[in-house]
């Protein structure tokens, strides 16, 4: 019996839809739009109350075509929205990308656009040879758009935070690797009886402090500039929280972190380690084992690590575990105790 050749329309045919494949592919458009129209200040502008076309660039300083092109791609991606021949922004967009609120994430856009996506462009080779330069290194006019930029990302996680876990039997919290200070100053705020220490690398330290003295909290809150990894961790403590810290080291790194601030903790203290706790294979929450690859593209052992790991760093380091909550996003918090 003779077979015939299938003919290539055949087999195109009896493919499956490459969709999929290409919305992958071409995120790096959605996510280019999205950091240009924040930077060129469309969605600042729409604050101002809806316009045209002609209005927006007016109000941008932009051409008109180059206005159309990122407006309305903004409206193709649900960040504007087109009513007639008026543009306004979205909900989420004026809470979160216009400047009137709080809630800014212009920062974490400007960080991902300015330091992270020229990172990932060197992904694969990240991942197989180790990053060109880890974030520890960028120079200093880029490491205030990344501490910032991670203090956006943070802020409804630490926001969360002092709701989520019950601090009122705690006194003095040394917050390691704090950052700019934003959980600490979340947990101060929820929790009059506790004062805390930012312990954070020197070049970060000033901008801590700054960001302290900034909200009126130097007086409950001081900063200590230090190596966590290093340097011998202040004592005295009935509360610790590492926030965002995990994802920096490798297993054999995080057991000697959480063993060194076992061997300073008073007897009964608080343990909260806040970070992108996944589940046992890595791959939920999405969000998190996404984030493993902005990890590996700004460090040597940056990756994300699931509850159960954590678990069992604690219980051979003389940690009793108690918890594990949700925070808001990807984040989540474990919660222990001294053993």
């Amino acid at each position: 019996m003779t077979m015939t050749a299938r003919t290539s329309a055949e087999t195109d045919h009896d493919l499956p839809d490459p969709e999929p494949i290409m919305q992958l592919a071409s995120g790096f458009m959605a996510a280019k739009h999205l950091f240009a129209a924040s930077e060129l200040g469309l969605f600042e502008a729409l604050g101002e109350g809806p316009t045209d076309l002609h209005g927006l660039a007016a109000r941008t300083g932009l051409t008109a075509r180059a206005t159309r092109i990122s407006a309305d791609a903004m409206v193709a991606l649900g960040m504007l929205e087109r009513r007639g021949e008026q543009y306004v922004n979205t909900e989420t967009a004026a809470a979160f990308l216009a400047g009137g609120s709080p809630a800014d994430l212009r920062p974490l856009l400007r960080f991902w656009d300015k330091i992270s996506f020229p990172a990932w462009e060197d992904l694969a080779d990240a991942l197989a040879r180790g990053p060109k330069r880890q974030i520890f290194d960028l120079d200093a006019a880029l490491q205030p758009i990344a501490s910032i930029g991670i203090e956006a990302f943070s802020a409804g996680p630490s926001l969360a935070l002092p709701d989520t876990v019950d601090l009122s039997g705690s006194h003095r919290l040394l917050d390691i690797g704090g950052g700019t200070g934003s959980w600490s100053i979340a947990v101060a705020r929820h929790c009059p009886q506790l004062s805390a220490t930012v312990f954070e690398l020197p070049a970060v330290a000033q901008t801590a402090q700054n960001r302290i003295t900034s909200v009126g909290l130097e007086g409950r809150i001081d900063v200590c500039a230090g190596d966590a990894m290093a340097d011998p961790l202040p004592a005295g403590y009935d509360a610790f929280l590492v926030a965002n810290l995990v994802h920096y080291w490798s297993p054999e790194q995080n057991y000697a972190l959480l063993q060194r601030i076992r061997d300073v903790a008073a007897p009964g203290a608080a343990l909260l380690i806040a970070d992108f706790w996944t589940d046992p294979t890595h791959t939920q929450p999405v969000a998190a084992a996404l984030m493993a690859g902005e990890f590996a593209v700004h460090l040597e052992h940056g990756d994300v690590y699931s509850v159960g790991e954590g678990i069992a760093w604690l219980q051979d380091t003389g940690w009793r575990y108690r918890d594990h909550r949700s925070l808001t996003g990807p984040m989540s918090v474990i919660v222990a105790e001294t053993a």
